[in-house]
């Protein structure tokens, strides 16, 4: 059918369009220069993104500036950006710890606030660079410090629990069971595939019957930013995938327009990120109770097993998609925490 999507991401680079649109006719029309400018370098999730972000910005200043509070947004003059100080963004950035949306309270730590201010700064940047506007003080704000974080992941012998609950069902309560004997063989499939090659969850649930070529052990995903890649898997993930396709998926009845897709729901539709996440959410409380996981912490939990193996940092970033290496270097924290531990029983307090 003419001008109908023909894969996961055009449908979903569509469906941001549309929710894009509808973001700006609520935004001051000078952003819609900027935002064209933004749709050859930034993918159209990024730029639904700012648009969110931005229009947060200018709730603020209807709600915090009399000049903005009986002004129509959509008819704000570029200019008035020029009479925003460096003390109004800290405003702002205060303002973000804790404020209220649409009936909601909404909070921001480190890094929603700092997602905010690239946006915000992003925007500041390009009229500026531009000459249509003289000032920039997003560029005279220091930014919050962000705090480290141990990186979540499972240990090895709590990957082999989790993949053991997910085949038997063992924890699951009776209504969690009655959907498990329709879903066993796709949720071992995917939650094999995710742990052992470490895709994101979009790339995952992004991917057709076509993307797996069983013959070189390997499926075709698209990036983030819409590069297409080839990813290897193993014998046990290949295993799990074969049982998913010719005793599971070959039965199944797709609507139209979800007949390629690998992974269907139980409504016959390509499933979707959230569902991938409450599926691992499900499996994953009944391994841990101190960690929260879900699927970036598998592909988090991929990445430290691979580096434990090779030792390569390197080949762990391309394989995972990482552009740059130290996004990588986080996924063999793990093996500093194995010397830790260690230490822990190095140092006597008292001879027995």
């Amino acid at each position: 059918m003419p001008g109908t999507p023909s894969t996961y991401k055009e449908t979903n680079d569509r469906e941001n369009i549309v929710r894009l649109r509808s973001y700006l006719k609520e935004l001051p029309r000078f952003l819609g220069t900027y935002f064209r400018s933004l749709e050859t370098t930034k993918s159209t999730r990024t730029r639904l993104n700012y648009a969110y972000d931005l229009g947060i910005f200018f709730t603020f200043l209807q709600e915090e500036n009399p000049a903005v509070a009986s002004m129509d947004l959509k008819d704000m003059p570029l200019s008035f950006l020029d009479e925003i100080q460096p003390a109004d963004i800290e405003e702002y950035m205060s303002w973000l710890q804790l404020y209220t949306k649409d009936g909601e309270t909404r909070v921001n730590k480190e890094h929603g606030i700092l997602r905010k201010m690239a946006s915000l700064r992003s925007m500041y940047n390009y009229f500026f660079k531009k000459e249509m506007i003289t000032t920039n003080p997003p560029a005279h704000v220091d930014l919050p410090r962000l705090h480290t974080k141990n990186i979540v992941r499972l240990d090895p012998d709590e990957v082999a629990v989790m993949l053991d609950m997910v085949e038997s069902g063992e924890k699951l309560t009776p209504a969690q069971l009655r959907s498990h004997k329709q879903t066993k063989l796709r949720d071992v499939a995917l939650i094999t595939l995710l742990l052992g090659t470490g895709i994101r969850v979009s790339e995952c649930v992004g991917l057709n019957l076509e993307d797996v070529d069983f013959k070189n052990n390997c499926i075709k995903i698209i990036r983030k930013g819409g590069n297409e890649d080839m990813v290897y898997f193993g014998d046990e993930v290949a295993e799990s995938l074969e049982s998913y396709l010719e005793l599971d998926r070959v039965a199944k009845h797709p609507l139209p327009g979800h007949e390629r897709a690998l992974f269907l729901s139980l409504k016959n539709q390509r499933i979707t990120t959230r569902s991938v996440q409450r599926l691992v959410k499900k499996y994953s409380s009944n391994v841990t109770t101190m960690k929260k996981i879900t699927p970036h912490k598998l592909r988090s939990t991929y990445g430290t097993s691979l580096y434990r193996e090779t030792g390569d940092i390197y080949l762990v970033a391309d394989v995972l998609g990482h552009k740059d290496v130290n996004t990588t270097r986080k996924h063999y924290a793990a093996i500093q925490e194995d010397k830790k531990r260690q230490a822990g029983n190095i140092v006597r307090l008292r001879e027995k």
